[in-house]
């Protein structure tokens, strides 16, 4: 079960979109998706062509999350040889995947539960992640501030990293009720400097008048 724009937004997140064009996202790029759900399709469809991807929710969605991207990941994953301890053995072909699962209550947690290698510097020197996801989070006016505030203590790992790009912020959306759109946006932008994302850098199943939207912010 997923709503109805994720597998839209994956399908699009995983194309050569304007994030990989503008060197957003590379092979190197870490990325984390707040209420990934139970499918774990962004995951999945993003997470094999960057680095580390971090799929989060509360604890209710991790076992059928951790199995649904258990039982996918050879269609989306490359395979390593294992070394055997057998001169005469053939080596065993293992997945190696970049995607992590991760219990995070945004209501409830704060970024303390990330990993400390995302809060106090990777091997690579980075503070942080480069893209943080929420797809299809908002749906009534108490989870505006929890998934904004979460969003923003993400985002500020990284604030003030001489000579780095901002974490970006990703934000899909179907739309449904006018007033807590609103809301969310109000309060989005005191936090974000915000932008919608125009036709053109979008598919056309994203785009003007199919009832979604996705937005992309920098912290402020």
């Amino acid at each position: 079960m997923v709503w109805k724009v994720t597998p839209i937004f994956a399908e699009w997140i995983a194309s050569p979109n304007f994030l990989f064009n503008a060197g957003y996202l590379t092979s190197g790029s870490i990325a984390i998706e707040l209420g990934a759900g139970v499918s774990g399709i962004v995951a999945l469809s993003l997470g094999p062509q960057i680095a580390r991807y971090i799929a989060t929710d509360q604890d209710y969605s991790m076992k059928l999350l951790k199995h649904n991207i258990s039982e996918n990941m050879h269609t989306t994953t490359k395979k390593k040889p294992k070394k055997s301890k057998s001169k005469h053995k053939q080596p065993i072909e293992v997945p190696e995947s970049s995607i992590e699962t991760l219990e995070l209550d945004w209501e409830l947690d704060s970024v303390s539960s990330l990993p400390s290698h995302l809060r106090q510097g990777a091997d690579n020197g980075r503070n942080g992640v480069d893209l943080v996801i929420a797809c299809d989070c908002i749906y009534n006016d108490a989870l505006i501030e929890p998934l904004n505030n979460t969003c923003a203590q993400i985002c500020r790992l990284r604030s003030g990293e001489k000579n780095e790009r901002p974490t970006l912020c990703l934000i899909a959306q179907q739309l449904r009720s006018p007033d807590v759109f609103e809301s969310w946006l109000r309060n989005f932008h005191q936090l974000f400097h915000v932008w919608k994302l125009p036709d053109e850098l979008l598919t056309p199943a994203l785009r003007e008048n199919t009832g979604f939207v996705v937005h992309v912010g920098y912290l402020r």
